[in-house]
């Protein structure tokens, strides 16, 4: 077994244009390597298919959380109006639902709109104020006019000379070694 140096986060590519990025990811993948990132400045058509990534659970989280909302915004309402403060006004039923709509509507929305933005968060491992690859100088580009993908030494894969080697034959522009310190 080769062990890696630990304070290496991994290796990293720079490339000048997206087609270059998601042809490198590409041949990455098919090398065997599964902890890869990318990085550019906008979004990239077919990276994240050629990452491997696959679908998230915003959607899924969003929905409890409008579910969680609704319904509760829906009982909180009986609750008040039919259990605890019960007013017989004009004979009318104290389970008065059409009433309880309007705040059932808002309370979804809400729960639904906290729920994702909460939820993307803790999915993104957000807030993360430093990363290794900000360690690199020519990273700065990356919110401009770079495409950077980075080879993570926790990849069970990862050999530090074949990284750099792949790296070399996908044409990245610049190779770095990405720290972890």
């Amino acid at each position: 077994m080769h062990l890696q140096r630990s304070h290496i986060y991994g290796v990293m590519g720079e490339f000048g244009e997206p087609e270059e990025l998601i042809h490198a990811v590409e041949k990455i993948r098919a090398a065997g390597y599964r902890r890869v990132n990318a990085y550019s400045p906008f979004p990239v058509e077919g990276l994240s298919e050629a990452l491997g990534l696959k679908r998230n659970m915003v959607p899924f989280i969003c929905m409890l959380g409008g579910l969680a909302g609704g319904v509760g915004g829906f009982f909180f309402q009986y609750w008040a109006a039919a259990i605890t403060y019960p007013q017989n006004i004009g004979g009318r039923p104290l389970n008065s639902w059409p009433a309880f709509i309007p705040v059932t509507f808002e309370l979804t929305i809400l729960g639904a709109s906290l729920a994702a933005v909460f939820g993307m968060l803790a999915l993104n491992k957000l807030p993360q104020p430093h990363h290794p690859v900000f360690n690199v100088h020519r990273f700065s580009h990356a919110s401009s006019d770079r495409f950077f993908v980075c080879i993570e030494a926790k990849d069970p894969k990862f050999r530090l000379e074949e990284c750099a080697r792949i790296l070399q034959e996908v044409h990245a522009h610049h190779i770095t070694e990405v720290s972890d310190d």
